[in-house]
């Protein structure tokens, strides 16, 4: 067999449907459209229409909220940044953030900051700034005698505003 010679099983192409083409086609006239009216034009169709039943998008409940302004922050576990220290790709002697995790191909872009979680095992000295991290995270860092700067504005506490 050489592979000129190989082809696609029967049944496996088809040959396109020439719509509008004469009766004798099969698909002539109206072009498998049907009659007349809205569906039979070109870019108009009623998406979701139930014949003047209540739709079904409308029937049910709105919920939720998006807030317009959260942040978009990145996110990186303890683990990850351990096999780049160990791949030689992070220098652990200057201080880690986002700029140098974008370089050591950790992260493709900083969006509004990075937030370090506590997954996995860090075993070097490392000084972390980053805009934010998780209770295990500082710990996990801590305990390997590393630092974490957190850039993000201090947040009130619930007790402080009511006093």
């Amino acid at each position: 067999m050489k592979l000129n010679e190989i082809s696609d099983r029967p049944g496996a192409r088809q040959n396109r449907t020439r719509i509008g083409r004469g009766i004798g086609s099969g698909k002539g006239k109206t072009g498998g459209r049907g009659g007349k009216g809205q569906t039979a034009r070109s870019g108009v169709r009623i998406k979701g229409f139930e014949g003047g039943q209540m739709p079904l998008h409308r029937r049910l409940p709105k919920r939720g909220f998006n807030k317009p302004f959260r942040l978009k922050l990145c996110e990186i576990n303890l683990g990850r940044v351990q096999e780049a220290i160990d791949a030689g790709k992070l220098d652990i002697g200057a201080t880690v953030d986002a700029a140098a995790l974008i370089k050591s191909g950790l992260l493709r872009r900083a969006r509004d900051g990075v937030r370090l979680l506590g997954s996995g095992e860090l075993k070097a000295k490392v000084a972390f700034s980053v805009w934010g991290a998780s209770k295990s995270a500082i710990e996990a860092v801590e305990k390997a005698g590393g630092s974490v700067t957190i850039l993000a504005p201090k947040r009130e506490e619930a007790g402080e505003k009511a006093a």
